[in-house]
C-alpha cells in the first residue's frame, strides 16, 4: 500500500502515487490498515528490496535500488521534529508471520516493528489470526489529514490507486479504521505478540 504498483514497462510514478506521498509527507495525522505487506512507512531496508525484487514487471537494479531510497526517505515522516505526525497502523498478524526476502529480513523487520512501536505519536496494533470477523475484509486503505484538517483516504489495488476527497466516501473509511481499532489488539498486547514473535 502506498507503493504505486508498478506501471507498464517500468515507467513513471503514477500521478496517484505523487499526490498520495505529497499529502504523507505533510499530514499531520495517518491511519494505515494493512493486511497484504508491512506499511510502507514501517518497512527495513531489506524487506523493502525484497518486496520490488519480486515485483512484476522485473525491475532493474538501478529501478530497485531508487524505490528502496525512495520507501526510506519517505520514513522520515515519523521522526519529523515540527508538527510531529500521529501515526495509527494497524496490521494483520498473517503479514508479520510472512518470512518475504528470509529468515534474516524476518528478524530485523519484527526488531524494527518493536522500536517504531516505541516511538512517539506512533501506534502500533496487530490483527491477530483467527478472528471470526473484523471491518478489513475488504483490503488495506490510508486515512490522512491534512495541515488543513482535511480528511482524505486512499486505496490501492494491483494495477492503480485512488486518492478520496469525497467526506462520504472518506467517512466510510472512517467508521472501518475506527470498527478495526477495537478488533485489533490493543498497543500494549501488540507489543507482547511482537517481543513473542521476535523470540520464536
Amino acid at each position: 500500500m502506498g507503493d504505486g504498483g508498478q506501471p507498464a514497462g517500468g515507467g513513471k510514478v503514477p500521478i496517484y502515487v505523487v499526490e498520495y506521498v505529497a499529502h504523507e509527507q505533510e499530514a499531520v495525522s495517518l491511519s494505515w490498515y494493512e493486511n497484504q505487506i508491512i506499511p510502507g512507512l514501517l518497512q527495513t531496508e531489506g524487506y523493502a528490496r525484497a518486496i520490488f525484487q519480486n515485483a512484476l514487471p522485473t525491475l532493474t537494479e538501478g529501478e530497485i535500488e531508487a524505490k528502496v531510497a525512495a520507501r526510506l526517505q519517505r520514513q522520515g515522516v515519523l521522526h519529523r521534529e515540527k508538527d510531529p505526525l500521529y501515526g495509527s497502523f494497524i496490521i494483520s498478524e498473517a503479514v508479520l508471520r510472512d518470512r518475504i526476502g528470509g529468515e534474516g529480513v524476518y528478524r530485523d523487520l519484527l526488531r524494527h516493528q518493536r522500536e517504531c512501536a516505541d516511538l512517539p505519536g506512533v501506534a502500533i496494533q496487530i490483527m491477530p489470526l483467527g478472528r471470526v470477523h473484523h471491518a478489513g475484509l475488504d483490503g488495506p486503505f490510508i486515512l490522512l489529514e491534512t495541515p488543513e484538517h482535511q480528511h482524505l483516504g486512499y486505496t490501492e489495488t494491483q494495477r492503480g490507486g485512488q486518492l478520496f476527497h469525497d467526506p462520504y466516501e472518506v467517512s466510510i473509511l472512517s467508521r472501518k479504521y475506527a470498527m478495526l481499532r477495537s478488533q485489533a489488539l490493543n498497543p500494549e498486547e501488540s507489543k507482547r505478540l511482537l517481543d513473542q514473535l521476535g523470540e520464536s
